[in-house]
């Protein structure tokens, strides 16, 4: 395996820097650094790029920089450092666009429904802000729609994962025939099939709310795919221009 590169250590050891003083400070910590959405008075702007390095526990951080280790020093190696971490960045803020357009939509979705029914936007944002809920939404929403709604505006989004799917993307782009052999899957994969396969599952369990282990699954499945979409989108304009060869370093 390839030796890890100097950007991609840098962020290997900006990540387990935040998750270690995450772990001493508490929750203060996650309440500046977490995203929350941008209508929640908790949002603070720095979020869009500290979210990237907070990660919910140390399954969750094992996995990305596993990932990040294993893919993203291969990139860095033919790209340079300052391209590698252009591309990553975007990614993760990509996935964060994606990720906050579709919470948008829920949440100014069950607003208009609200509307309808005489109850002011202003109003509720100052209830939720208040950490307040009317039950007449409850009566008035589905279930689906008030979940959506509370869970659009109440919750938060930790991790590199939207980075890492672009950086998995990227790879797949680089070296479609390079086989992946999975701890879950007893026979290696090749990227170009892989990468596509798990991109779709991620989008499907978005769309229906549901978790590949059943329930819940507290995981921002269109960060994911937000971050796979943005690194799909780079590599196809910087293999049109024939940027993918130039080092910017």
């Amino acid at each position: 395996m390839m030796n890890v590169t100097e950007t991609v250590k840098q962020l290997l050891i900006i990540n387990v820097l935040f998750f270690i003083g995450t772990l001493a400070v508490g929750d203060p910590a996650y309440q500046m650094l977490a995203m929350y959405f941008p209508e929640n008075q908790a949002f603070h702007g720095w979020q869009i790029i500290s979210h990237m390095f907070m990660h919910g526990g140390f399954m969750h951080i094992f996995f990305n920089m596993f990932a990040l280790y294993s893919f993203g020093s291969a990139l860095e190696h033919f790209w340079g450092g300052k391209k590698f971490l252009f591309f990553y960045i975007s990614c993760g803020l990509g996935a964060a666009l994606l990720h906050t357009g579709i919470n948008y939509y829920y949440f100014n979705d069950a607003v208009s429904i609200l509307g309808e029914n005489g109850f002011r936007k202003s109003e509720i944002l100052q209830l939720l802000n208040e950490g307040k809920i009317n039950t007449q939404w409850q009566a008035i929403l589905t279930p689906s729609e008030y979940q959506n709604f509370i869970s659009a505006f109440a919750g938060t989004v930790v991790g590199a994962s939207g980075a890492i799917y672009g950086v998995v993307v990227a790879f797949a782009f680089m070296f479609p025939n390079a086989e992946l052999a999975l701890m879950f899957i007893p026979v290696p994969i090749k990227a170009k099939y892989f990468v596509p396969g798990l991109v779709l599952i991620d989008l499907y369990l978005g769309v229906s709310g549901q978790s590949i282990f059943g329930g819940s699954s507290g995981i921002a499945h269109f960060a994911h795919v937000g971050g796979a979409l943005f690194g799909f989108l780079i590599m196809w304009y910087w293999k049109k221009n024939q940027f993918n060869d130039n080092r910017w370093n």
